[in-house]
C-alpha cells in the first residue's frame, strides 16, 4: 500500500537522524517515499499495480456493507405495508367444499322398512366487500406510505454512517502506515546512534551514562514501533470489515471541503431542513397521527356486502337430491361498547403521537449539536495542521542546532536524543492531524445530511428506493419478490 506523508500534500519528510559527525545517515525525501512504497507493497498486496483511491474504497463499501444491505432489505419489507393496507379496499373471495357418508333408515315397530346410503357433498363460494369501516382503510394506506418514507430516510442515514465509517477506516490505515514508517526510521537512527555512542565510549569521549541514555531511547523507540505495527494491524482488520477487502496500494486523500457549506449558519440551516434523522422523525409523527385516526375509526360503523352461492348434492339409492342457493347480504355493524379497550387504544395512540413530536425536537437539538461540534472539529483541524507544520519546521532547525553544538561539546547525547524525539513527536502529530482533517470533513458533511454516493459522485450504481416500491404497490397476487425469491 503506497502512501505519502502527509496525505493530501507532498511535503518533504526526514527521518530523525543524528549529524554526519556522529556517523548517522539522514534519510532524504526520495528514500522515505521509497521506504513507504516498499512497506505498503510488502504489507498489503505484494506491490499491486492498481492504486486504490478513497473514492474507490467508498464505492466498494457502498456495495458491500452488510449494514447497508440489511437496511435496504428492511426498506423493501416496509414497502409491502402499502399493498397490505390497500387490501382493505379489495374483496375477499373464498370457496369451500365438504363430502361425507350418510345412512338413512326408516324403522316401524322395530322392523327396518327403508334403508339407504348417500354421499352428501356441499360446495359454496363467498365474496365479501367492505364498503365502509370508519376510514380505517384509507388512513391505513396513508400510514403505510408514511412508514415507507420513514424507512427511506433511515436508509439514507445508514448510507451516511457507512460512508463515514469507510472514510475513517481508509484514513486510519494511511495514518498507521505512516506512523509505523516513522517509528521504524526512528529505530534505525537510534540503533546507529547507540553504535556511535558505544564507539565513542570505547575511545573515552563519553561516559557510561551516555550509552545508557542511548540504550533507553532505542528501547523506547522499539516499543513505539511494536505498538505502531499493532495499530496498523487493527486498522487493517477494520478496513477489511468495512470495505470488504484488504487495503492495497492506498492513495493519499483530500478533505471534501468543496462540498461543505460555506459557514456554520449555512450548515445548520441545511441540516435542520434536510437531515435524514429529522425527516425520519417527521414521518414518524405522520405515522402516529394517522394511528390516532385509525383507532378512532373503530368507534364508527362498519358496512360490508357479502354474496354467496352454494350447491348441496345428496344422491341416494332412491333419489338424487340436489339444491342450489345464493344470497346477497349487506351488513351494518355499529359498535356500542367493547369493555373500554377501544377508548384505551385511542388514548394510547394520542400519547404516542405526543412522544413522536417530542422526538422531532430531540432530533433537531441533537443534529444542531452534532453540526456545531463537527464544524468546530474541522476548522480546528485546519488551524492545528498549520501550527504543527510550524512546529515541525522549528524542531528541524532546533535539532540541526543541537547537532552543531554537540560537535563542539556544548550539548550532550541526551540533548540530541531529546531533540530527535521532539521532532518525531511533532511529525507524528502532523500525520494524525492530517488524518483528523480528512475524517472531520466527512463527518461534517454527514452531520449536515449531505453525505451520499451521489454527492461524492462515486462510480457505483446508486440504489433507487422507489424501484421496488413501484413494483409491489399495485400487486394483487403472487408470492415471488421482484428479485425472484
Amino acid at each position: 500500500m503506497t502512501m505519502m506523508i502527509p496525505f493530501y500534500q507532498q511535503r518533504q519528510v526526514h527521518a530523525c537522524g543524528a549529524s554526519s559527525t556522529l556517523g548517522h545517515r539522514r534519510l532524504d525525501l526520495r528514500s522515505v517515499l521509497l521506504a513507504l512504497a516498499l512497506v505498503g507493497a510488502s504489507s498489503f498486496g505484494h506491490g499491486a499495480a492498481h492504486a486504490e483511491s478513497i473514492s474507490g474504497a467508498l464505492a466498494k463499501s457502498y456495495g458491500y456493507s452488510p449494514d447497508l444491505n440489511q437496511q435496504r432489505a428492511a426498506m423493501r419489507a416496509a414497502d409491502e405495508g402499502v399493498p397490505r393496507a390497500t387490501a382493505g379496499w379489495r374483496p375477499t373471495l373464498s370457496a369451500s367444499t365438504s363430502i361425507g357418508v350418510a345412512t338413512h333408515k326408516t324403522v316401524d315397530k322395530g322392523v327396518v322398512k327403508l334403508s339407504s346410503d348417500s354421499v352428501p357433498r356441499v360446495s359454496s363460494v363467498s365474496l365479501t366487500q367492505t364498503l365502509y369501516n370508519g376510514g380505517r382503510v384509507g388512513n391505513g394506506v396513508r400510514q403505510a406510505e408514511s412508514q415507507v418514507l420513514q424507512s427511506r430516510e433511515t436508509l439514507r442515514q445508514s448510507e451516511q454512517d457507512v460512508l463515514v465509517a469507510a472514510a475513517t477506516a481508509y484514513m486510519n490505515v494511511l495514518r498507521d502506515t505512516a506512523l509505523l514508517e516513522l517509528q521504524n526510521n526512528n529505530v534505525n537512527v537510534l540503533q546507529q546512534q547507540l553504535k556511535q555512542t558505544e564507539d565513542r565510549f570505547q575511545a573515552g569521549e563519553v561516559t557510561r551514562t551516555d550509552v545508557a541514555q542511548s540504550q533507553a531511547s532505542l528501547a523506547r523507540g522499539q516499543a513505539d514501533a511494536f505498538q505502531a505495527r499493532s495499530d496498523l494491524q487493527n486498522s487493517t482488520a477494520v478496513y477489511r470489515q468495512v470495505i470488504g477487502e484488504q487495503p492495497r496500494n492506498l492513495e493519499p486523500a483530500r478533505p471534501v471541503e468543496p462540498l461543505l457549506p460555506p459557514s456554520l449558519e449555512a450548515a445548520l440551516a441545511s441540516a435542520l431542513k434536510d437531515h435524514p434523522r429529522i425527516q425520519a422523525a417527521l414521518h414518524a409523527v405522520d405515522v402516529a397521527a394517522l394511528n390516532v385516526t385509525i383507532q378512532e375509526g373503530a368507534l364508527l360503523p362498519t358496512v360490508t356486502a357479502t354474496g354467496s352461492a352454494a350447491v348441496n348434492r345428496e344422491p341416494t339409492g332412491f333419489t338424487n337430491y340436489q339444491s342450489k342457493s345464493w344470497s346477497a347480504v349487506a351488513s351494518l355493524n355499529v359498535p356500542i361498547y367493547e369493555g373500554g379497550a377501544t377508548y384505551s387504544a385511542i388514548r394510547q395512540a394520542k400519547e404516542q403521537l405526543g412522544q413522536s413530536r417530542i422526538q422531532v425536537d430531540l432530533q433537531r437539538e441533537t443534529i444542531r449539536s452534532a453540526v456545531v461540534a463537527a464544524w468546530g472539529s474541522f476548522q480546528t483541524s485546519k488551524l492545528t495542521i498549520q501550527s504543527i507544520q510550524a512546529q515541525v519546521r522549528a524542531n528541524e532547525i532546533a535539532l540541526q542546532g543541537v547537532r552543531e553544538e554537540a560537535k563542539v561539546g556544548q550539548r550532550t547525547t541526551i540533548d540530541v536524543l531529546n531533540a530527535q524525539q521532539t521532532l518525531l513527536n511533532a511529525r507524528v502529530s502532523l500525520v494524525t492531524a492530517q488524518r483528523t482533517q480528512v475524517v472531520a470533513s466527512y463527518t461534517l458533511l454527514a452531520a449536515v445530511g449531505r453525505l451520499s454516493a451521489a454527492t461524492l459522485r462515486l462510480r457505483v450504481a446508486t440504489y433507487d428506493p422507489t424501484l421496488h416500491f413501484d413494483q409491489v404497490k399495485g400487486k394483487w397476487i403472487g408470492t415471488r419478490t421482484p428479485d425472484g425469491n
